[in-house]
């Protein structure tokens, strides 16, 4: 079972990144289940969403302590070490942030790619909404979920030109972390 976490601010749409994980993994026919974890909603207030992957029904219904992929939104949340310090061996941290991450102190074996969601947002859909790029990027860097998936779970999301702006958020997400 592949384990994803997803740190974000309220507003980011780290929920339905999740969301949209687990609809594009059942596309690719894989099992999957996303839910959140906040506390008082509100605008900025910090997120947690989690998403499971697997090639067989997921019976486990807790929240994911140890994940294989963990998507930091804000990378101003870092300043938690929580985020950070439950990661296993082999562990994949994907963080919005135009700046190199070379002080960021991560466990020993654990991979960090960067990714300016933010400007590539702004770039391809006129607005600082990074999750579908993301999602593209995670489906580039796992292999997990493909693309016609990723298309389709938003296409079932958005209609008309917010679903094509998505969908080119995705596939650019996708090119620019294969490029890294």
């Amino acid at each position: 079972m592949i384990e994803i976490r997803v740190h974000g601010r309220g507003g980011q749409g780290s929920v339905t990144l999740a969301e949209l994980l687990a609809e594009a993994a059942y596309y690719s026919g894989q099992q999957a289940q996303a839910f959140p974890n906040f506390g008082v909603e509100r605008r900025g207030a910090p997120v947690t969403a989690y998403t499971r992957i697997d090639n067989k029904f997921i019976r486990l219904r807790s929240q994911v302590y140890n994940p294989d992929y963990v998507i930091v939104q804000d990378v101003t949340l870092l300043t938690d070490p929580k985020i950070l310090g439950d990661l296993k061996k082999g562990s994949v941290v994907l963080i919005n942030s135009s700046k190199p991450l070379d002080n960021l102190k991560v466990p020993q074996g654990v991979r960090v790619k960067a990714i300016n969601a933010s400007g590539l947002a702004l770039e391809v859909i006129g607005k600082p909404i990074i999750n579908t790029i993301f999602l593209g990027a995670f489906a580039g860097l796992s292999g997990l979920i493909k693309l016609s998936a990723i298309e389709k779970a938003i296409k079932e999301r958005f209609e008309g030109d917010i679903a094509k702006k998505n969908i080119l958020a995705a596939k650019r997400g996708f090119e620019i972390i294969n490029q890294n």
